[in-house]
């Protein structure tokens, strides 16, 4: 059987669009389920940041965050440790479910590993470049998506040292990416104030 991309990506996709959790995206008037809405602006990122990217890169940038929601943030303490645990706990589980996806949509053991590794970001600090392609896709659709929602929940210091954070984890062309993007001025001035600390 040979690999079919596309099945693994319907499978994916039928997979998010069960997210109990609703979006009514900026210029749309339809509801969606928010997986849907994030794996479709992490597809968008990566066709900007890497246009060729492989099958096994494109399966993990659309399953980043697959069946996040049965597992809430809630579940684990509201601690550091606890958010690491989370975090840690979800990576796993994401890459195992999807790498199962994969086998059955004929992707190959060495293929589907891969694709387990990126979910879980194996790699990123021994310079793994799709792993930082990954990397730099889920912070700039952090800064496109998710900064206005997080801005309004935390204090200016906190904000600027997650900005800084968020900076040093994206290689040149990604934080270049990110400089180019369409931002209002509080947010722009709260990326300088970081950029310069």
């Amino acid at each position: 059987m040979a690999p079919n991309l596309e099945l693994a990506l319907q499978r994916i996709d039928e997979a998010h669009r069960e997210d109990p959790n609703k979006i009514t995206p900026p210029g749309s008037s339809t509801e969606v389920p928010y997986e849907i809405h994030y794996a479709e602006k992490m597809t968008a990122y990566l066709s900007k940041r890497s246009p060729n990217a492989s099958a096994n890169l494109r399966i993990a940038i659309r399953a980043q965050h697959f069946r996040r929601w049965e597992v809430p943030r809630s579940s684990y303490p509201m601690t550091r440790i606890g958010y690491h645990s989370w975090r840690t706990f979800l990576k796993k589980r994401q890459g195992e479910l999807v790498a199962n996806i994969t086998r059955e949509c004929g992707f190959s053991e060495e293929d589907s590993k891969r694709v387990e590794a990126l979910i879980r970001k194996e790699g990123l600090k021994e310079g793994d470049e799709e792993a930082q392609v990954l990397e730099d896709v889920a912070c700039l659709v952090f800064l496109d998506d998710q900064f206005e929602e997080f801005k309004e929940k935390h204090d200016e210091d906190k904000i600027v040292k997650i900005l800084q954070k968020t900076w040093v984890k994206m290689s040149k062309t990604g934080q270049d990416m990110a400089l180019e993007m369409n931002m209002d001025v509080d947010s722009r001035r709260l990326v300088e104030k970081a950029l310069a600390g």
